[in-house]
């Protein structure tokens, strides 16, 4: 028989976030800190809306872009949030099944084959599978440790070619917690204009920011232009099982992003969206409530990775730590197996984000600090039994 398969399709690798996890939950009195959502239930007015909209029947389609009513939302929020004004939501905001959706469609209204996608890692999985998927040609910039794992515009710079079409800028960062402040963005602003090459900015962790508000390249002088902001309410409002997110950006890509969509999705879910709209009007005490909570636990795993000698860089944005395990001389996949198998807590090998990920871990602490204690003392106890040689 003839293959049925697509070459490029095969060749993509799955996701290495899911593998542990999935060990992790056949396993009696296994901790998952590997998977990356929130451990809150969606608060309860914003349940309620999703509710009364299934009460009063709101179950049609909705408009391909999504409810005009949550566009307009969308923008006053960030405009509430970020200073960003968009002036026409039915034209600048599309709302999308899931940040994932808008990355993807992204990429499939903007790349042409060939085009070169400059990707920085470590960073969330589906970037360059995304990018391949629409026939560009990944770029790797591999992040440093001692940038605090930022993009620097010298990183950049060398990175463009004639060909670059895209730059992805994940911060806050998946998997690491990193963060970009102002300084570097305009630092970084300047090469992009430079080279007149645009963003795909994914901030769905803005709200998740620890030493001060979030900023978005979209906020600088003549970048809104060139960015297509991506962001959702997964992270922020403990909606995962919603699947709701939303792409802002110039009329003329979120055109041809909404014509994607259109064929491919036809509209994000209708119940969703109502419930959308009363997470922007009135969540900002509940996750300023889960914010804190999630900073709770960032501080607790740092003391804890300072009192057993493990080596992490302090985090300030998501609610990922990737502490440095190259000390022990094995990879993060041998690693992260062995801790699952003798100790019972599943983490994420850092190659799982790329291969400059290699020698870290992804741990969540979107889990109780329960969990997070009982899960410090396990490793603890497993690295103690590596230094002694066992």
């Amino acid at each position: 028989m003839r293959n049925p398969l697509a070459d490029k399709i095969v060749e993509i690798k799955p996701s290495g976030i899911r593998k542990f996890f999935d060990i992790a939950s056949e396993m009696k009195d296994a901790i998952s800190l590997g998977v990356g959502e929130p451990d809150f239930d969606t608060p309860w007015h914003i349940r309620d809306e999703g509710i009364y909209s299934l009460e009063k029947g709101r179950t049609h389609y909705t408009s391909n872009a999504g409810l005009n009513e949550l566009r307009v939302e969308i923008c006053r929020y960030l405009e509430r949030k970020q200073g960003i004004r968009y002036e026409d939501p039915l034209k600048e905001v599309l709302v999308t099944v899931g940040g994932s959706e808008a990355i993807d469609i992204g990429f499939r209204a903007m790349v042409n084959p060939g085009d070169e996608v400059l990707i920085p890692q470590p960073s969330f999985v589906s970037y360059e599978p995304c990018a391949v998927m629409a026939g560009a040609k990944p770029v790797i910039i591999s992040l440093k440790a001692e940038n605090e794992f930022r993009l620097t515009a010298r990183e950049l710079e060398e990175a463009i070619t004639e060909k670059t079409k895209l730059l992805v800028l994940p911060f806050p960062n998946n998997p690491t917690g990193a963060i970009m402040e102002r300084k570097d963005l305009e630092e970084i602003a300047e090469v992009i204009l430079k080279h007149d090459i645009y963003v795909m900015s994914d901030e769905i962790y803005a709200e998740l920011t620890y030493n001060g508000k979030h900023v978005s390249i979209a906020q600088l002088p003549g970048m809104k232009e060139r960015t297509i902001l991506i962001n959702g309410f997964s992270k922020a409002f403990a909606m995962t099982g919603w699947r709701l997110g939303y792409a802002c950006g110039p009329a003329a890509i979120i055109e041809q992003m909404v014509k994607i969509h259109q064929f491919a999705i036809m509209c994000a879910p209708t119940t969703s969206q109502y419930a959308a709209i009363e997470a922007l009007k009135n969540s900002d005490e509940d996750v300023a409530e889960m914010c804190t909570a999630y900073n709770q636990r960032r501080r607790f795993l740092l003391h804890a990775f300072r009192e057993m000698g493990l080596e992490c860089f302090e985090p300030y944005g998501a609610f990922y730590m990737f502490p440095c395990i190259k000390e022990f001389g094995m990879t993060s996949e041998e690693f992260a197996m062995r801790f699952l198998k003798e100790e019972k807590v599943a983490v994420v090998p850092g190659t799982a984000f790329g291969d400059c990920g290699e020698g870290y871990l992804r741990i969540s602490y979107a889990s109780s600090l329960e969990n997070l204690r009982e899960s410090m003392v396990r490793l603890s106890r497993f690295i103690g039994r590596l230094r002694e040689g066992r």
